[in-house]
Order: structure tokens, then C-alpha cells, then sequence
């Protein structure tokens, strides 16, 4: 072999080499990265592919035992309707007392909801989150059986005038804690990472003891491993809990459930929902309820937020901590709320100094956006546009331009 053959069998076996380090690294750095998205998304996909229903921890019952428990869908047994169907009370043949969801088949909550519901409600275990019992999907029956929770929800009692007064603020301030507890769970103290997304009060259940239970886990979405943020072009929920990144860009996080949360403790406190929500004069005394709370904390007299039902004998301190720590909640940036674990510090403690929250922006009056958007009310089944009433609609399907 001459000396030229040689050089050039060496080039090659350099070049040879060469080639194969670089395709080695990159197929290596290719399977890394699948293997992180793997483990990321891990736990979301777990839900999400799960088309069987029937591994969860919970039990599966034939349509005729639950037509059984509730007299056959007897309307004595209603205890409510929303967008997804409505609920009966019921009775199983061994005497526990049941709550019957039963989607309607006109509801904007599928299949996929109705799977994601069942499957991720049996894997958690929280004194302030509502217990699934069992599901039936037999045909085009979907049904959900949950522990009977006797006192209804929150709303039953707070935006009644003649039920108001029942709830002291001994019971509100427990109610606001209990609910923290239960989203602190979602979040961070599961086995799971969850964003509930459709935080309201009446998807707050309320015990023979007044203690609260977060229900309706139908758009709750799973978060994998080292995940804090998720968009979605399919935005649905109440528009009057929505955080603003979640209502008009569709990114969610655990700080969009804050948000719902600081609405909440707003409605708790004065016994008023949250309306208006294009209002932009911050004066005015008919305003959405979160302006009105800041106008009235700018204006040194937050007690007056407070609901007239519940007298003179309430903590001042409290009900202001607790405004006080609402409005750090419904901050325009999400990065400028607090996370739940600290939430909980706050209502806990009097110790801890809460920072000042910053004065949020206020909405438009209307917004393209939000044109031509079908919604439908959380107690009946009635398709609105978005002009008629904005405060107590749950939009089912928007899509943001």
C-alpha cells in the first residue's frame, strides 16, 4: 500500500469516526429528550389515554340499581341542575345515602370530562374534597355516585337573602380555610399536581358541619413532574372566577386557581357575587365586586365590604386580614399572587406582615374577544350570548383569536 493509500484510509477511518461520535450524540440527546417529555408528561397521560374507566379505586354500578336509588329519576330527589345535567339524592340498598350526577346528553361536558372526572376524583383522599363512591356508563348513560354532602352548596346559602344570616363569620372564616386546605392539596400535597380550573361557589359542598368540599373535577387538568403552566385554545369555566392570563390568553396555572380562590373569599365576605365584569369605572358602587373591594380598601374602609347579614359580632381584624389576602389573589400578574401554602400562613397567622397588593387593571366594557361566545347558565341549560349577562354565565367552549 502506498503512503498516499494510506493517508487517505486514514481520512477516512477519522472522517468514519467522526461521523459516527455526532450521529451517536445526537441519537443520544434525542433519547434524553424523550425520556424528560416522558417523565413530565407521565402522570397526564396516565389520565388522558386512559379510555377504561373501570381500573379506578372506585366501584361500577348498573343503571338499573342507580334508576333504584333515586325512584327513577324521581324529581323529589333533585337536588340541582347545572350545564353538565343535574343531580338526585339517592339510596342505595344498603342505606348509604348518595349524590346521582347525571350528565345530560346535551351537556358541553363529554366523554372526555366524564373520564377525567371519575378517574381523577377516586385518587384523591382530602376531608375538603367531595369523595367519589362509583360511576355507571351503561349506553348513553354517564354517571358519577358521590358521598351525599346535606347542606348543598355555598351558593344555596350565601346569595340567598333569607339563608344569608345562618352563615356567621365564625362559619365563613372556616369555610375560607377549609377551602385553602383542599386547593393546598390539589396542588402541592396529592400524589398528583392538579388544577381544579373551575373554582366557584357552587362547586363548594358544604357538610352537616359546614365544612366545605371542592366538587366537580370535570376540567381539572394534571400537571407532570417540574410543570407550572398550561395552555389550552378550549377555555372553559365560570368567566367571572377566570384569572385574566387564563380568560383571554387560555394559560392556566396554580395561580389561576388563586385567582378563583380570591373571588371566592370576596364572595364569602360580602355575600355577593362577583358581576359586572366589563365595568371600567373603579367609582362606582355597582361595579364588579373585585373592584369594589379595592375601591373601598383604597379608600381606608374595607369592613364596609363585609355582608350587613352577618351583624357586629365579627373579627375586624380577620375580615380585613382576609380581604386583605383576596386582593393579593386576584393580582394581574400571576407571579405577584401567593401560592396556597402561603395563603395559608396568612389566615393563620397574625404574625406575618402581607405585602401591599397592587391596584389591578380594570376591563373594557366589551372586548372583541369575547363576541359572538356561546355560553349557557350554571343552573339551566339555556344557550345566552355573552352580552346578556356576563356575571353568572359558565362558557363551555371559547376560542381565543
Amino acid at each position: 500500500m502506498s503512503g498516499e493509500d494510506s493517508k487517505r484510509l486514514s481520512t477516512g477511518i477519522v472522517v468514519a469516526i467522526t461521523v459516527a461520535t455526532v450521529v451517536g450524540v445526537l441519537i443520544l440527546l434525542v433519547l434524553g429528550y424523550v425520556l424528560c417529555r416522558r417523565r413530565n408528561s407521565y402522570q397526564r397521560t396516565q389520565f388522558e389515554n386512559d379510555s377504561d374507566i373501570s381500573t379506578t379505586n372506585s366501584s361500577q354500578y348498573d343503571f338499573k340499581t342507580i334508576e333504584v336509588a333515586t325512584n327513577n329519576f324521581s324529581s323529589s330527589n333533585k337536588l340541582g341542575e347545572g350545564g353538565f345535567g343535574e343531580v338526585y339524592k339517592g339510596t342505595l340498598s344498603t342505606g348509604t345515602e348518595v349524590a346521582v350526577k347525571r350528565l345530560s346528553k346535551m351537556s358541553g361536558q363529554g366523554t372526555r370530562e366524564f373520564r377525567n372526572e371519575a378517574v381523577l376524583v377516586s385518587k384523591l383522599q382530602h376531608r375538603n374534597l367531595v369523595r367519589l363512591l362509583g360511576f355507571c356508563l351503561e349506553g348513553e348513560e354517564k354517571i358519577l355516585i358521590y358521598e351525599f354532602v346535606p347542606n348543598k352548596s355555598l351558593d344555596y346559602f350565601l346569595f340567598d337573602p333569607e339563608k344569608q344570616g345562618q352563615l356567621d363569620w365564625s362559619q365563613r372564616y372556616k369555610i375560607i380555610g377549609g377551602i385553602a386546605r383542599g386547593i393546598l392539596y390539589l396542588h402541592q400535597d396529592s400524589q398528583l399536581t392538579i388544577i381544579h380550573r373551575d373554582l366557584k361557589t357552587s362547586n363548594i359542598l358544604l357538610d352537616a358541619d359546614m365544612n366545605p368540599k371542592i366538587s366537580d373535577f370535570g376540567l381539572s387538568t394534571i400537571f407532570g413532574i417540574d410543570q407550572t403552566q398550561g395552555n389550552t385554545n378550549r377555555i372553559a369555566g365560570t368567566y367571572a372566577y377566570m384569572s385574566p392570563e387564563y380568560a383571554l390568553q387560555g394559560q392556566f396555572s396554580m395561580k389561576s386557581d388563586v385567582y378563583s380562590f380570591g373571588v371566592l373569599v370576596l364572595e364569602i365576605i360580602s355575600g355577593k357575587k362577583n358581576s359586572n365584569v366589563y365595568q371600567m369605572d373603579e367609582t362606582s358602587t355597582a361595579g364588579n365586586l373585585v373592584n369594589n373591594a379595592w375601591r373601598l380598601w383604597r379608600n381606608g374602609s374595607p369592613l364596609e365590604l363585609l355582608d350587613p347579614s352577618i351583624g357586629r359580632n365579627n373579627q375586624s381584624n380577620e375580615v380585613t386580614r382576609c380581604i386583605h389576602i383576596a386582593l393579593l389573589c386576584v393580582q394581574d400578574n400571576p407571579e405577584d399572587r401567593p401560592m396556597l401554602s402561603t395563603i395559608i400562613l396568612m389566615l393563620t397567622s397574625n404574625t406575618i406582615s402581607l405585602p401591599v397588593p397592587q391596584l389591578p387593571s380594570f376591563f373594557p366594557r366589551s372586548r372583541p374577544e369575547f363576541e359572538q361566545v356561546s355560553v349557557s347558565e350554571s343552573s339551566q341549560s339555556t344557550v345566552k350570548s355573552v352580552s346578556d349577562s356576563i356575571c353568572d354565565t359558565t362558557i363551555t367552549e371559547l376560542e381565543p383569536r
